[in-house]
């Protein structure tokens, strides 16, 4: 380092440049070598670059040192102390502020890098920050004036590369910025970085004034959770395949573009698979059983928690990543605009980082032993089972968490989170102690790491936050680890859960597995066997039989075992425990593609494929075959239509009845396969809804009404479209004749594996 003043000289020097504030032409000039990086494996930036030692005044006048390039290029800077907070890079005053959390490093520098330097691993400028100067506690910060354009920004820490101490610091190696807010690095999904490198060097977009973006008047549409019908989606995927015809495939703009197919199916509320910075080449190789290459498709290894996905945008690395975060707010404003909320996945368990093999891009090198859950001697927890454990009930990084998601409801007008393997986040956090978490001791308070808290500060947090209490919350009450937490997690009445017993439960209806019948009918009220005692509501309750990492729900019904050989690891991978079988209340959710019968060939765990196995092909979808989007679409239909089955309480005998083959002899033996039910609805005056699960049809009898009628409207094992007789079916008139001698004796034929529902009319409306 070549610094051209001493430590006794800094203040002098700017007690000096202050009387000539106002006079722009005087600087301390600065010279800037940079040599190539030597990659192996990760990037490092060489210690050849000669910078200036940067050194603020103390004493509340406004000082500065303005340092200036040597070359063609001049690029003048005005350097102030700076403030500790907030966090990130801030425009204020006139400039930007720089203030990040290290408590174990020893140095830190601060590196600006232009567009055109980063593909060449340079550094345009740097600044050595003062820990006298620039230093608040654990906080380093300055505050910086001048020319931004193009420009991007990391940092350098030294301190102690000992792992056996739970310390990565390297003085070569920049890295990532927690809260920055958008991560900069390949422009293009799939593409190599220079010299075809997976892990080119990535740097965080610096904040302008003139970051505006149009909301018209947006805000969080706030709809009931009782109300919604979630759609599981990914960005990519969505609009990839070439048969969606959108003028920006795979893309924030490729959703909006097909937004109105999800109005018409009648969903309300998107939840986007993560959509946070994640490297896609993570681990690129090739995959020789289809002959392409394996990527990270799915996305759940994070780099960055506040910045959207820029190879998600069609703007890519563009304006430094401003217009990748103005494509994403573009998709939540115009999903607003019809009726449609949007919740994010995020993975706050994990990141990208992994174990002491993995790369240092950001948290490991900023301050490792902070932000992973650690062993005495510097060892990873794997509560994830993807090489770390996110730290969370670290009073540090339950603040990062906190301040992340205020970020996303605030700046982008998220309406709601998933928290993938959300039990991690009610774990101890490393050295958990009375003294760490509430700022005092209690006796005899010692819990290991790991342990899991009945009140973990973080979900507590989180939960009595003002801006957070309004959104939703929903948890993947498991981890990795072994911890099962559907129907416990620690809620505040604020949590959703997604409900692993209803899928199982369910699915083992759906192949006729007896001793279910019970339980089954405890999941059609919501699974009051869950969540009543505890103060809960059905709706607390997220409704699902498939989702992303499993089977869709035509491939549930056509194998009996998955079929992975495609992901190249000889069938290994993904769950044996499927539940299937080849047989030809709460909140509903659906994944995407299950709305026109998408395959996925058998495969459960279809991580690594950019390919058609997960995209969505809309030519499937309009093709004639595909009547099961319109009985999807008149389901949802019904589901918004009927007031009982979005009921914000458990129902009760006095509008809930159970029956069996008979009225009101319902049949909950271990070898029952028949489940039937009436509900009292206040549109619908009373439904009927039957699931005979046996491979032998049955003659039902319904309960008598009197001046009343029953009238079908769904019958699964009725070919489409008379599966579903909606009013505008043409022949809906010669298919109800079909039914009259049956109904006209108060009995209903059904076939087995089907379902039914019938709604009651008075006899006049005949």
């Amino acid at each position: 380092m070549n610094s051209l003043h001493s430590t006794s000289h800094s203040v002098h020097v700017l007690k000096f440049i202050s009387q000539f504030r106002s006079t722009p032409k005087f600087c301390i000039l600065k010279r800037n070598v940079t040599s190539n990086l030597e990659n192996y494996g990760s990037n490092h930036f060489s210690n050849s670059t000669a910078s200036t030692s940067i050194k603020a005044a103390r004493d509340g006048v406004d000082t500065a040192v303005v340092v200036e390039e040597e070359g063609p290029k001049l690029r003048k800077f005005q350097v102030f102390e700076g403030h500790p907070v907030p966090f990130g890079a801030t425009v204020r005053d006139g400039g930007v502020n720089f203030a990040i959390f290290s408590a174990n490093a020893v140095s830190a520098t601060l590196c600006l890098i232009s567009l055109s330097d980063l593909p060449e691993n340079t550094v345009t400028e740097q600044f050595f920050l003062d820990p006298l100067t620039n230093k608040t506690g654990d906080v380093w910060h300055v505050h910086l004036k001048g020319d931004f354009k193009d420009m991007l920004y990391g940092y350098k820490f030294g301190g102690s590369f000992s792992p056996e101490e739970g310390h990565y610091y390297d003085p070569s190696q920049i890295v990532l910025d927690p809260y920055a807010k958008a991560v900069i690095s390949r422009g293009d999904f799939g593409v190599f970085g220079s010299d075809d490198n997976c892990w080119p060097q990535m740097a965080c977009m610096i904040p302008t004034a003139d970051d505006k973006f149009d909301w018209e008047g947006d805000s969080l549409l706030k709809y009931p959770q009782r109300d919604l019908i979630i759609y599981e989606m990914h960005v990519r995927g969505f609009t990839q395949h070439e048969s969606s015809r959108t003028e920006f495939p795979g893309t924030y703009l490729g959703v909006v573009e097909k937004l109105d197919h999800l109005k018409e199916l009648g969903v309300n509320c998107i939840e986007l698979m993560p959509c946070h910075e994640f490297n896609e080449l993570e681990y690129y190789s090739y995959n020789s059983v289809l002959g392409d290459y394996k990527v990270n498709f799915w996305g759940y290894s994070p780099v960055n928690y506040f910045s959207p996905m820029t190879r998600y945008s069609s703007a890519g690395t563009r304006n430094c990543g401003h217009d990748a975060i103005n494509e994403f707010k573009l998709l939540v404003r115009e999903a607003h605009k019809r009726g449609i909320e949007v919740f994010m996945d995020v993975v706050f368990n994990h990141t990208a980082e992994g174990n002491e093999r993995g790369p240092i891009l950001s948290f490991k090198g900023v301050d490792n032993s902070v932000y992973y859950m650690l062993a005495p001697k510097g060892e990873f927890y794997n509560y994830s089972g993807c090489g770390n454990t996110f730290n969370c009930n670290h009073p540090v990084v339950r603040q990062f968490i906190l301040d992340c998601l205020r970020y996303w409801v605030i700046e982008m007008h998220v309406d709601g989170f998933r928290f993938d393997l959300a039990s991690i986040m009610t774990r101890s956090s490393s050295l958990w102690d009375a003294v760490n978490v509430f700022g005092s001791p209690i006796e005899g308070d010692l819990v290991t790491t790991g342990t899991p808290l009945g009140s973990p500060p973080l979900i507590e947090m989180m939960s009595n936050d003002p801006i957070l209490r309004d959104v939703k919350l929903i948890a993947e009450a498991w981890d990795a680890g072994g911890l099962y937490q559907v129907g416990m997690f620690p809620h505040w009445h604020i949590w959703s859960e997604w409900n692993g017993k209803y899928r199982d439960i369910v699915r083992q209806v759906i192949k006729g597995t007896d001793g279910f019948s019970g339980a089954f009918a405890e999941c059609l009220c919501g699974s009051p066997d869950l969540y009543q005692e505890r103060g809960r509501k059905p709706w607390n309750s997220i409704n699902f039989v498939c989702a992303h990492d499993g089977f869709t729900l035509a491939d549930l019904v056509t194998y009996n075992e998955k079929h992975n050989l495609a992901n190249g690891e000889d069938n290994n991978d993904g769950e044996n425990h499927n539940n299937s079988w080849n047989c030809g209340q709460g909140v509903p959710m659906i994944h995407m593609g299950d709305e026109y019968g998408h395959t996925k060939g058998g495969n459960n765990n279809t991580y690594c494929h950019d390919n058609y196995i997960n995209y969505f092909w809309w030519d499937k979808k309009e093709e004639s075959s595909s009547d099961f989007f319109r009985f999807c679409r008149l389901m949802t239909k019904f589901r918004h239509e009927c007031e009982s089955l979005g009921s914000n309480d458990f129902p009760t005998a006095e509008r809930l009845q159970w029956h069996g083959h008979a009225p009101g002899t319902p049949d909950w033996s271990e070898t029952s396969r028949f489940v039937a039910f009436t509900l009292i609805d206040s549109v619908k005056r009373e439904i009927y809804i039957a699931f005979n699960a046996s491979y032998l049809p049955v003659i039902i009898t319904l309960p008598e009404r009197p001046a009343y009628r029953w009238e079908p409207l769904v019958d699964t094992a009725k070919p489409a479209p008379f599966e579903f007789l909606s009013c505008d079916l043409p022949e809906r008139d010669t298919a109800m004749k079909q039914y009259s001698h049956f109904l006209e004796a108060n009995l209903y034929p059904m076939l087995s594996y089907s379902s039914i529902i019938l709604v009651l009319l008075p006899v006049d409306n005949a």
